[in-house]
């Protein structure tokens, strides 16, 4: 989910959402895998005690987790999209036909994109295309597989 470039863009939901989610790793998660490493220790000797080694293993995930959303946390510039402006933006919800489907995307910084919910990165092939243009224009966009994209803006809402 992180970006090589160490320019983490995040709209003001995203920003909230990565807050929630550090809240719930530092505060519930950590404790509960302390306590499944107590009791695994109970289980007596730890060299080959596969329920101690599993949360030890899921402790080093949530810490790298939780050090990773403190990074970008504390690098990201927040940025909020002009109720006014008619031009896609960071933070933009649009609606369009992708080669005739319709489609609703919203353009969020690579830090918290998510296709599965609609979320796609300003450094996409597709979101780095629609930045900047207005409801009406179609616009040509490389695809993931090569193939050139039709996008055709129907509405943008900020």
């Amino acid at each position: 989910m992180a970006t090589t470039n160490s320019d983490y863009i995040l709209t003001p939901e995203g920003k909230e959402k990565l807050e929630e989610e550090l809240h719930f790793l530092e505060t519930e998660k950590r404790a509960e895998i302390g306590e499944r490493i107590k009791v695994a220790r109970e289980f007596g000797d730890i060299s080959e005690n596969s329920e101690y080694d599993d949360a030890k293993n899921e402790q080093g995930m949530v810490e790298a987790r939780i050090a990773e959303i403190n990074h970008i946390l504390s690098e990201a510039t927040v940025v909020s999209s002009s109720k006014r402006s008619t031009k896609i933006n960071i933070g933009s919800t649009v609606q369009l036909e992708m080669n005739g489907q319709p489609r609703t995307f919203t353009i969020v910084g690579a830090a918290e994109s998510d296709v599965a919910e609609g979320k796609i990165s300003n450094e996409s092939a597709v979101g780095a295309a629609l930045l900047g243009h207005r409801k009406g224009d179609t616009v040509k966009a490389t695809g993931p597989t090569g193939r050139e994209i039709e996008l055709v803006i129907i509405k943008v809402s900020n």
